[in-house]
């Protein structure tokens, strides 16, 4: 039966990326996955990054159970109280003048929404992102997405932008000393925005920690001087925090640090916990103007009722359990493990990241930062036969760079066994290839 099930993924499957992991998958709970031969993986990708509270976590069950026979699915135009009940919620968690909630399905379709939205508010249509974003696959997302994914598929929505992404660990421009002058080239990468723009910039889109980009963590200030140079030129500032959002950060949103308010908040992945439920969030005043000028954006499940019941869950119990002061906590002891490994390792050439969402890029050479594919494949390789299931970023002429993101609700055990088998999987993967 394994046989014919492999069978008909190579007769039947569309093939939408990397290659598919080679296990069959019967049962999640918690942090760990069950295959159907029998092992036990602990999961530190959280899902697709979204599984904030472990799989099947029990209080959601009951959520789906009590509204898939209940309220599952309405026209478009009708309303339920889990929809408004979630929008009052997420409104309580975020700071004025975010007030205004549009409830989606996925993180590209937020991102669709909220571009649309300032392009319609604005009377602009350019675009402005990071050379290292990811924003989704559809329209406008992916024309806003640099990582990868444009090359094969004719031009891209006109009007967007790339400037260069802040990588304190790459960095560009320098001081003296050597460090990472930011500022610098943030002022040159805006003189180069002015230089193509046709005057009709309408928005910034950015991740606050650039996930699919290496895990890249901006310097402390970075975003507030991003959004004083939007200012600058009348554009809206738009966050992503799809996998950043809600407590992952050891802050409710990654947003906080740098004491800025965005003009629009895009939420997802974290905002269902596994379930397809995303959003949209702005002021008042924004939403005014694009009402007043038309704003559409009617889709099939637009306020579903069933998944914000979910959402209202999610958000039950990360205020409940304190999770932002978790994750913060749970960060920390990871981030000291991780410690561990970059001292014993040298292939290990930087750590990044806040609470639990981390980066750990893979080196051949911490003095050149010389990048390798292959390591960071190997590893990740290794780890799956372990039990870990990892996740690694490759952008051609970087190394490899793990994204780490296990369920908030992981335990201090499993961050050490977690700890312990990417250990292992690094000494025998270096000894492999003749790394020391």
């Amino acid at each position: 039966m394994t046989e014919e099930f492999w069978t008909d993924v190579d007769r039947h499957l569309i093939r939408y990326g990397g290659s598919f992991t080679p296990e069959i998958v019967v049962r999640a709970e918690g942090t760990r996955l069950w295959t159907e031969s029998g092992r036990s993986l602990l999961d530190f990708t959280s899902g697709q990054m979204s599984s904030i509270l472990g799989h099947s976590h029990p209080e959601i069950v009951a959520t789906v159970r009590r509204y898939v026979g209940e309220l599952d699915h309405l026209f478009s135009g009708m309303l339920s109280r889990p929809v408004v009940d979630l929008a009052r919620r997420i409104v309580e968690t975020l700071p004025d003048p975010l007030e205004k909630v549009l409830l989606l399905s996925t993180g590209a379709e937020s991102n669709e929404a909220a571009l649309r939205m300032a392009r319609l508010v604005t009377g602009k249509f350019e675009v402005v992102s990071f050379s290292r974003s990811w924003h989704g696959m559809t329209g406008a997302a992916a024309a806003a997405t640099y990582s990868s994914g444009r090359t094969g598929y004719g031009p891209a929505t006109p009007g967007n932008i790339a400037i260069p992404t802040p990588d304190s660990y790459r960095p560009d421009f320098t001081h003296p000393d050597g460090t990472f002058d930011w500022q610098r080239q943030l002022d040159h990468a805006f003189m180069l925005v002015d230089a193509q723009s046709v005057g009709s910039l309408a928005a910034c889109l950015v991740e606050p920690i650039l996930s699919s980009g290496g895990l890249i963590d901006p310097p402390p200030g970075y975003l507030a001087a991003l959004q004083a140079k939007c200012r600058e030129r009348g554009m809206l500032l738009i966050v992503d925090e799809a996998q950043t959002g809600l407590c992952r950060t050891g802050a409710w949103y990654a947003f906080e640090r740098d004491g800025v308010v965005p003009d629009i908040l895009t939420l997802s992945k974290t905002l269902g916990a596994g379930l397809p439920l995303a959003a949209v969030v702005t002021s008042a005043e924004i939403e005014a103007i694009a009402h007043e000028r038309g704003y559409l954006f009617y889709t099939t499940h637009v306020s579903d009722p069933m998944v914000a019941a979910v959402g209202v869950t999610v958000l039950d119990v990360l205020q409940r359990d304190d999770m932002a002061a978790v994750s913060e906590k749970k960060g920390t002891l990871l981030r000291a493990g991780l410690e561990e490994l970059r001292e014993k390792y040298a292939v290990v050439g930087d750590l990044r990241g806040r609470g639990l969402f981390q980066g750990m890029e893979l080196v051949l050479d911490r003095e050149t930062k010389q990048p390798s594919d292959d390591l960071g494949a190997a590893v990740t390789r290794r780890c799956m036969e372990l039990g870990l299931h990892m996740n690694v970023v490759q952008i051609r002429g970087m190394g490899g760079t793990f994204r780490i993101a296990p369920p908030l609700t992981v335990s201090e055990d499993e961050l050490a066994e977690g700890v312990a088998l990417l250990d292992r999987a690094l000494g025998e993967v270096m000894s492999e290839l003749g790394l020391g």
